[in-house]
């Protein structure tokens, strides 16, 4: 885990852009090798700047899910928005920041889906259950679809050059209904659906409860239940439901992929497949989420890359 200040404080950068963008790709490498692994199929100067948006990324989710997290409070996050305005005006707080304002300045990023991301930490500051998946999804665009549309921005749209936004306040749309901004944001929650899923252990530990309540009243699958972890018929067939809730992301994901530009189509399409991969883990488990970490071995992901390379053209 990256260790944070309790607090986040302005400090004086001492690191230049090269060792700024090192120090990013050092824990892109270190904490998401698969998601690694994809950049490293991307172009030198693209992958420097999803490993700068990483970064940022990742040191939000610390504040809540980190070490120090029981010390963040709204006031936390308050300052952590302010760093960001600073960052997005072109002044550095940290070394870790250097890399990303030479991103945003290179490549015209928007501060909102970086807002919004921080709107999702403080959900997970007075939120542990989501009655509904519309709540949920919210959680889920804030938290990860905003990643699509950071990342989306440095990799680049074929037929659409201008500033990506949150879907609701873009009027762009493909011929034919298709949004690619709408399916940029899928991606992101295809993958935050997935990542629930494998860690329903892990969040029963810290008190957190993801799926939402409806579906566990739908499969009369109770807290409890959950809690104890057991793993029966009712549970088989809510996991089941969930893991066709996340597939459906993942195909409206797809169908965006080919409006990236041609050299960020196979690093994409790698991290989707080999992402979504862990889905057939869960089933190979029996949907045994509690004592099993469901996860690609390496060896495993490589195998994929040559589907990837396929799909990419």
């Amino acid at each position: 885990m990256l260790q944070l200040p309790e607090t986040p404080r302005r400090m004086k950068p001492q690191s230049s852009l090269e060792q700024s963008y090192e120090l990013c790709r050092q824990v892109t490498a270190k904490y998401s090798k698969t998601f690694y692994l994809g950049t490293m199929l991307m172009t030198e100067q693209k992958r420097r700047g999803i490993w700068a948006i990483y970064m940022w990324c990742r040191r939000t989710d610390e504040l809540v899910d980190g070490p120090q997290a029981a010390a963040t409070t709204t006031n936390t996050l308050d300052e952590w928005e302010a760093n960001l305005e600073s960052v997005f005006a072109g002044h550095p707080v940290d070394d870790y920041d250097v890399a990303l304002v030479d991103t945003i300045e290179r490549y015209g990023l928007d501060i909102q889906p970086f807002r919004d991301m921080i709107d999702g930490q403080r959900m997970d500051l007075y939120r542990s259950r989501y009655e509904t998946f519309e709540e949920l999804k919210l959680y889920c665009y804030r938290v990860a679809g905003t990643v699509g549309l950071m990342s989306a921005q440095v990799m680049g749209l074929e037929t659409f050059s201008d500033r990506l936004q949150a879907p609701w306040t873009n009027p762009y749309v493909r011929a034919g209904g298709q949004d690619p901004i709408e399916q940029a944001i899928a991606l992101g929650i295809a993958n935050q659906l997935t990542n629930i899923l494998r860690d329903v252990g892990e969040d029963t530990r810290r008190n957190r409860i993801y799926l939402p309540q409806e579906d566990l009243r739908l499969f009369n699958y109770t807290e409890a239940e959950l809690f104890e972890g057991v793993v029966d018929e009712r549970w088989r067939a809510l996991m089941k439901f969930q893991i066709e809730r996340a597939r459906k992301f993942f195909a409206m994901a797809e169908d965006g992929v080919s409006a990236l530009e041609k050299d960020a189509r196979w690093p994409v399409w790698s991290a989707l497949v080999l992402y979504r991969q862990i889905l057939n883990v869960i089933e190979r488990n029996s949907y045994d989420v509690f004592t099993k970490r469901a996860y690609v071995p390496d060896l495993r992901k490589m195998l994929f890359l040559p589907t990837a390379w396929v799909k990419a053209l």
